[in-house]
């Protein structure tokens, strides 16, 4: 039963984010995930570490779920002024190429080339290219 759980909460996860973030972050989360996993039992901790690994990083986004609180507060230690949305501000919300300031994203957060941030109704959020918002920073 708490597999299946598990793997519906994954799946519905999976849907909820497009595909860029999706793949960063199963593969950032499978490498992770192997490691700590035959770090603690072997061979066979790491491919399950692998695969949890990978769930949890496609779950958890674009910035790994230890890297959201920091950068939170990096963000915020930055005095960013936020751009006022009339919307809602979520996942998939394109924002206007030139009344908002985007912000590079430091790589210490290992955040692949192309997303930037910028804080939208006091929200930091990450965008793509197309400046459509691809993660919440809640």
């Amino acid at each position: 039963m708490t597999n299946k759980l598990l793997l519906a909460l994954t799946a519905a996860g999976m849907l909820a984010l497009p595909m860029t973030a999706q793949a960063q972050g199963t593969l950032r989360g499978a490498a992770e995930g192997a490691e700590a996993g035959a770090a603690a039992a072997g061979p066979v901790g790491g491919i399950v570490g692998g695969a949890v690994g990978a769930a949890t990083g496609t779950v958890g986004g674009i910035l790994g779920v230890d890297d959201r609180p920091r950068f939170r507060s990096y963000v915020r230690e930055r005095g960013v002024s936020s751009y006022s949305w009339g919307g809602p501000v979520r996942v998939g919300t394109v924002l206007p190429e030139d009344s908002v300031t985007y912000y590079e994203v430091p790589t210490e957060y290992r955040v692949r080339q192309g997303y930037r941030y910028t804080i939208v109704n006091e929200q930091p959020v990450l965008v793509d290219r197309s400046h459509r918002i691809v993660e919440v920073i809640d």
